[in-house]
């Protein structure tokens, strides 16, 4: 699992922007394409996608259903999970998707790529951000300066729900989590990485982490926001646009904490950490932080290949960018970036550029 290798990453993203509404963007309007132009009744998009997704990209699928006849997207056929259980349900289980989306752009390249995938597109951007339940005393006056001594109030108070953790060798954001806990404490607690760590986590920083018992519950990504609102947990750590969907009070983190800096004191407190997840091979694996990139492809035994293609053309274009982007939720890149642009299909290739050669350097 190619995440072993420690590189460091810088991030320059590109805000999409419609220009006059939904129409036109970088010169083209989305129409539906030639592709599946004449495609007959009962054909299925089916969709594997990241959990932080469950909102968006059903939005996207009714968009691209309308947009193109004889073609439907229940919500049956589009299943929203750990990034890292999608890639082993392809190379493990024979699940078949049209589009398959995950949080971390390094998974298709590393884990799916090249047997079950020849290409992937970056298409978005979020950061990481504390959602937490505002009617706690704790969380009163709560900033990006003192949350974490908020949340261990919080949690070590009698009678208040843990905190809710992901699952980090499945979903992304557990390992994103761990590493806004270590760099918080890295930057406001006299570089003490432990400092928030190890108030939720047994195991140094660098090793695998296990959740304490006494402050944590175990939390599935579609659960989150009910959880939060009902009070089974006092606060989580995920993505923004989860709060924003979810219109659920949260603090934006220091950009270095939220995994989307892009400065050399970012860069050098990126490159002094890690944590270990297990693969789908039951061994342990090193990972290092990286700025939070949203991926997608059309899987190689995909039954659909061309309506996967267009649906991707849907998520470049200025619809979907404006999807994406209500309320701030994501940032859409546009081009999307690709790190073999030549392989993408040709009708995705007026929307994409190559992947910058940060990004380029962090995949090997």
């Amino acid at each position: 699992m190619g995440l072993a290798t420690p590189v460091w990453i810088v991030v320059v993203i590109v805000v999409a922007a419609a220009v006059g509404g939904l129409g036109f963007y970088a010169g083209y309007e989305y129409r539906g394409s030639p592709a599946v132009t004449g495609v007959t009744a009962n054909n299925t998009l089916s969709i594997l996608g990241a959990g932080t997704l469950t909102d968006t990209f059903p939005q996207l699928a009714s968009e691209f259903v309308n947009e193109t006849p004889g073609v439907t997207s229940p919500i049956a056929a589009q299943n929203y999970e750990g990034s890292l259980d999608i890639t082993s349900a392809i190379t493990s289980l024979a699940a078949t998707a049209d589009v398959a989306a995950v949080a971390d752009y390094r998974l298709i390249p590393q884990l799916l790529e090249p047997q079950f995938a020849s290409w992937e597109i970056v298409f978005a951007t979020t950061q990481e951000v504390l959602i937490y339940n505002s009617s706690l005393p704790a969380f009163h006056g709560v900033n990006a300066s003192n949350w974490g001594q908020d949340l261990i109030q919080d949690v070590s108070t009698p009678g208040n729900a843990p905190f809710g953790y992901w699952n980090a060798s499945t979903d992304p954001n557990g390992y994103n989590e761990i590493f806004s806990m270590m760099l918080q404490g890295m930057m406001y607690d006299g570089g003490n990485t432990s400092a928030i760590y190890s108030h939720f986590y047994t195991g140094a920083p660098g090793a695998y982490a296990v959740a304490n018992p006494k402050t944590t519950i175990f939390e599935h990504e579609s659960h989150a926001a009910l959880d939060v609102e009902s009070g089974v947990v006092s606060a989580v750590i995920t993505y923004k646009a989860v709060a924003i969907q979810n219109d659920l009070p949260y603090v934006l983190l220091d950009p270095i904490v939220g995994l989307m800096a892009d400065n050399s004191t970012a860069l050098a407190d990126y490159k002094m950490l890690s944590t270990q997840i297990y693969s789908s091979a039951l061994t342990l694996e090193s990972v290092v932080p990286a700025p939070i990139l949203f991926s997608v492809t059309v899987p190689s035994n995909a039954q659909n290949l061309a309506l996967g293609a267009e649906f991707i053309h849907l998520l470049l274009s200025p619809q979907g960018s404006a999807i994406l982007s209500e309320e701030n939720a994501w940032t859409p890149i546009f081009p999307g970036w690709s790190p073999t642009p030549s392989a993408v299909p040709s009708l995705l290739a007026p929307d994409v550029a190559p992947l910058p050669a940060w990004a380029a350097t962090i995949l090997g």
